[in-house]
């Protein structure tokens, strides 16, 4: 099993690009089932286990598809594809793969999947995809741990989501494409993937409008095409850059960064005493010249603090001066790092949702493990900054959403390198 060896406290300096957004780009894979004519070519496609994997899903279909990591491009061929039921072993290795049910059901009228894995940071209950396929005329049946949902024909409709969920807007919208009439969603997360995928979708042939709004109206069409798009790069990734610079007391500049995505991160990590500059042509410099102050912050749905860089934020709170809290409000598992980073000298102390972080003066560098994707990438960041040596165990889950990460660091002067104690 891969780990990560860092030596800390080195500062990062120099220039690193942003890639496409998981998020964006898995969604966009399933949609691709929709497009009975043509081919879809979707280009900025990170190197991902999560592509792989969702590639294989749709490849498990009947779809023919072939990725080239040298230029980051997915091609995939769905007119082929002649199976509704996505196989267990795969989907249960990620929940984003419980988007093709969605797309199944808008072009086939049926699609079998079984209940989704994925990182374990919370129940992540898909109740509110289901019941919003209901309300488009869909029926549910479940068997053993999988779902069969069947229509004789998809019928518009209005639905009510109780919280925003990423996940579900995507996968309800992508259905309603091909319904009868038009679809209102009310309560939609309204988060940049989105609109991402909705504008993929409209060039397919959808007629999507109101995308990255709480009110998508969706007016159903026949048929889709597979088209040619370019994924948004990751505000996630984009962020993860902003705090390993910071951290670090580096100097970075931070390529293809939509700051606009990002408004609530930026506005935090200035207030702590990160300097942020606009460069222009989605360029932007990081960096830190004294120390760091406190900050609290509670995540929540976009335009909010994203549940995504809590971990990453928590790390930079480790040793800035003062007392902040972080509170937890989208996934009730997601502070796992926590004992991690106190086994590195912080000073978290965690009371139901809330993070209570006291900053130290320094970390320093033990064996810590990764729970899932974005405490991994914390864990990263706080070992960059630490001293002594970190070994990071489990990275097979930073891989799930982070290309490459040690090559791209050790270009702007970070000591990481991989690892697999058993292959040495």
């Amino acid at each position: 099993m891969d780990q990560f060896i860092i030596n800390g406290g080195r500062k990062l300096e120099g220039e690193i690009e942003v890639l496409g957004v998981k998020n964006g780009v898995l969604p966009m894979i399933a949609a691709s089932i929709m497009g009975s004519k043509g081919t879809t070519i979707i280009h900025n496609v990170p190197a991902l286990r999560d592509v792989t994997a969702m590639s294989k899903v749709v490849e498990a279909l009947g779809a023919k598809v072939n990725y080239d990591p040298k230029t980051r491009t997915i091609v995939l061929d769905c007119q082929s594809i002649n199976n509704y039921q996505a196989p267990y072993d795969l989907v249960k290795k990620m929940r984003a793969s419980f988007l093709v049910t969605g797309t199944l059901l808008a072009r086939f009228n049926k699609a079998g999947v079984s209940f989704p894995g994925g990182c374990v940071i919370g129940s992540r209950l898909v109740n509110m995809h289901l019941e919003a396929f209901q309300k488009l005329g869909a029926s549910i049946t479940r068997d053993n741990g999988n779902i069969v949902v069947s229509t004789k024909g998809l019928k518009g409709t209005t639905y009510y989501f109780d919280f925003p969920t990423h996940t579900g807007t995507e996968n309800v919208m992508m259905a309603a494409c091909l319904a009868e009439g038009t679809t209102h969603l009310i309560g939609a997360a309204c988060e940049p993937e989105i609109v991402d995928l909705a504008n993929m979708l409209n060039k397919m042939g959808a007629r999507i409008s109101g995308a990255g709004s709480s009110y998508i109206t969706i007016e159903g069409v026949k048929t889709l095409i597979g088209v040619e798009y370019t994924a948004m790069p990751s505000r996630i990734e984009t962020g993860f850059f902003m705090a390993a610079a910071a951290i670090t007391g580096g100097e970075v500049v931070v390529k293809n960064a939509i700051l606009s995505n990002l408004s609530i991160v930026v506005n935090k990590l200035q207030s702590i005493g990160v300097e942020i500059t606009d460069l222009g042509d989605n360029r932007i410099l990081v960096k830190r010249r004294g120390g760091m102050r406190a900050a609290s912050f509670t995540t929540w749905p976009f335009p909010g603090f994203p549940t995504d860089l809590q971990a990453s934020m928590m790390a930079l709170l480790t040793v800035a001066e003062g007392t902040s809290v972080v509170k937890e409000t989208v996934f009730e598992n997601r502070f796992m790092h926590v004992n991690e980073m106190n086994r590195m000298g912080a000073n978290i102390k965690c009371q139901l949702n809330e993070a209570i972080v006291t900053g130290v003066q320094h970390l320093t560098g033990t064996s810590v493990m990764s729970s899932d994707l974005q405490a991994g990438a914390a864990l990263v960041i706080a070992a960059l900054a630490a001293e002594g040596e970190s070994t990071v165990d489990r990275i097979y889950h930073v891989d799930r959403g982070y290309e490459r990460l040690e090559e791209r660091l050790s270009k702007i002067g970070a000591s990481i390198k991989r690892f697999n104690p058993v292959k040495n």
